[in-house]
């Protein structure tokens, strides 16, 4: 039986063996990128492939036959990491009530994730495609330096997602809360790699790091346009002002 076979207005549909074997090879793909994933949380961002096959009870070659190479994997594990990631950081900021409580639960969710597995967020963010240098920019002993694609369409993507509660807050025009937001995103990534280094006493705790960013993104930006133009509408709830206030106030004593 033929693979696929012609309509006769010229379509080709795919039989049922076809179909059953895309989904087979879909499936087992993201069985091999959980284990994937599993291997890096326990040995660390430069675990090989054989230890990942290993995990996921299987050869080195049945690997290799799902994923050309490692780099075609690690951009697996890294589409993973950041589809989880932007559905997560969605979510918090529709259900939080106010703009500033949007800002806040992004902030927090995204410590929490890469608090909950340092060593996948160090192998998606810190390790080159198909690169073995040194790492020379603060990350993990023993991990590579260089982007990885998906970070950039994670980045992208999540600027929207932070430049709405900043819009719906202060009313500015959307270039306006893109550009405040691709900073945003940036400021909060840099926080967050340098707390996920720290180490010693006197570590901040992950919320007194969510409050402190969050309160230095939003009085900035919001108290400077309401303070500049006070024809601009206030943000939608008392908390908001009552933060800006405090701000203000300590900055002044």
């Amino acid at each position: 039986m033929r693979a696929a076979e012609r309509e006769p207005g010229g379509r080709a549909t795919l039989d049922g063996r076809s179909t059953r074997w895309d989904d087979h090879r879909a499936a087992r793909r993201a069985e091999l990128v959980n284990a994937a994933r599993r291997a890096v949380h326990r040995g660390g961002p430069t675990v090989s492939m054989d230890e990942i096959a290993t995990a996921a009870g299987t050869s080195k070659s049945i690997v290799y036959r799902y994923f050309d190479d490692k780099a075609g994997l690690r951009l697996a594990v890294a589409a993973h990491v950041v589809a989880t990631m932007h559905d997560a950081l969605r979510e918090a900021a529709e259900a939080a009530p106010t703009p500033h409580a949007a800002l806040r639960a992004m902030v927090r969710v995204y410590l929490e994730m890469i608090e909950q597995s340092p060593n996948v967020y160090w192998f998606v963010t810190r390790t080159a495609i198909g690169g073995n240098e040194p790492a020379t920019d603060g990350g993990p002993p023993g991990s590579t330096s260089g982007p990885v694609e998906a970070l950039g369409a994670y980045l992208d993507s999540v600027i929207e997602l932070v430049a709405e509660p900043f819009a719906r807050a202060v009313h500015v025009p959307a270039t306006t809360a893109a550009a405040w937001a691709a900073g945003a995103v940036g400021f909060v990534r840099g926080a967050g790699e340098w707390w996920l280094s720290g180490q010693g006493p006197g570590r901040l705790s992950r919320e007194e790091l969510t409050e402190q960013v969050t309160l230095w993104l939003w009085t900035g930006p919001v108290g400077v346009l309401h303070h500049d133009a006070p024809g601009i509408p206030p943000a939608a709830h008392p908390a908001d002002h009552a933060d800006t206030h405090t701000a203000r106030t300590q900055e002044h004593r």
